[in-house]
C-alpha cells in the first residue's frame, strides 16, 4: 500500500535521497529539528530534547520513509515485539499523538505527520540526512550607523565627554580670613604694649634706686 500519487509524486527525489544515504547518515534533519539517531535525541533549533522509546522509534519509521505510507501494523512490530499483549490500536494512536505533540503538529492540518485513514501515517516533511550535527547560527550583531549631521555631531561629543573619566579638581589654597588677619594685628599690638610697660617699668626702677 501507498501514499496517495501526489505525495508520492512530490517527494520521489527526497525518497532516492534518503535511500541511498540511509545506512551512513547519523542525523535527520526537516522543519526546524534535527534527530540524532544513535543517541536518540531530538534537536529544536539547538535546544536537545530526548525522547521516550516508543516516540522516538516511531518517527524513525516515519522519516525512513518520506512520502510512504507507514502501516499501523509495521509500527505495532516495530513498538511491540510479538507475543506482548496491549492493545495497538490505542498504543499506536497514543505514540503518534505523543510524537506530534512534541513535533507542534496538528492531524487536521499536518506538517510532518498526515494520517491515511484506515492504512497508517505518511511524513510529509522535507527530510534531509547528515553526517553532522547543524549549529544554530549565532545572531549578528547589528552595527551602529553614525550620523554626520551637526545635531549628531554635538551629541557624540557631548556622550565622548560623559564618558571619559573624571578628574580631580585640586583644592584652592585656603587664604586667612579677616578674623585672622585681626588675630595677627592683636598679637602685634599685644607684644608691643608688653614691650613699653617692661621699659616703663625698668625706667621707674632706675629713678627709686
Amino acid at each position: 500500500m501507498s501514499a496517495p500519487s501526489s505525495v508520492r509524486s512530490a517527494l520521489a527525489p527526497q525518497v532516492q535521497e534518503l535511500g541511498a544515504a540511509l545506512t551512513h547518515s547519523r542525523y535527520v534533519c526537516f522543519g526546524g529539528f534535527q534527530l540524532d539517531t544513535e543517541r536518540e535525541l531530538l534537536y529544536k533549533d539547538g535546544s536537545k530534547m530526548r525522547l521516550p522509546g516508543k516516540v522516538f522509534q516511531t518517527l524513525v519509521a516515519l522519516v525512513e520513509k518520506p512520502g510512504e505510507v507507514v502501516t499501523r501494523e509495521a509500527l505495532r512490530e516495530r513498538l511491540w515485539p510479538e507475543g506482548t499483549f496491549v492493545n495497538y490500536d490505542a498504543n499506536v494512536n497514543n505514540t503518534v499523538n505523543k510524537l506530534r505533540l512534541v513535533l507542534g503538529d496538528s492531524p487536521d492540518q499536518p506538517s510532518f505527520i498526515e494520517t491515511i485513514p484506515r492504512l497508517g501515517y505518511c511524513f510529509v516533511g522535507n527530510v534531509q540526512r547528515r553526517n553532522e550535527l547543524l549549529r544554530p547560527m549565532a545572531a549578528e550583531t547589528p552595527t551602529a550607523v553614525v550620523s554626520s549631521t551637526p545635531q549628531a555631531i554635538t551629541a557624540s561629543r557631548v556622550l565622548a565627554s560623559a564618558l571619559e573619566p573624571t578628574r580631580p579638581i585640586a583644592a584652592k589654597p585656603k587664604t586667612p580670613g579677616l578674623w585672622a588677619d585681626w588675630r595677627m594685628r592683636g598679637l602685634g599690638a599685644l607684644v608691643l604694649l608688653c614691650g613699653m610697660l617692661i621699659g616703663m617699668g625698668i625706667v621707674l626702677l632706675t629713678y627709686r634706686v
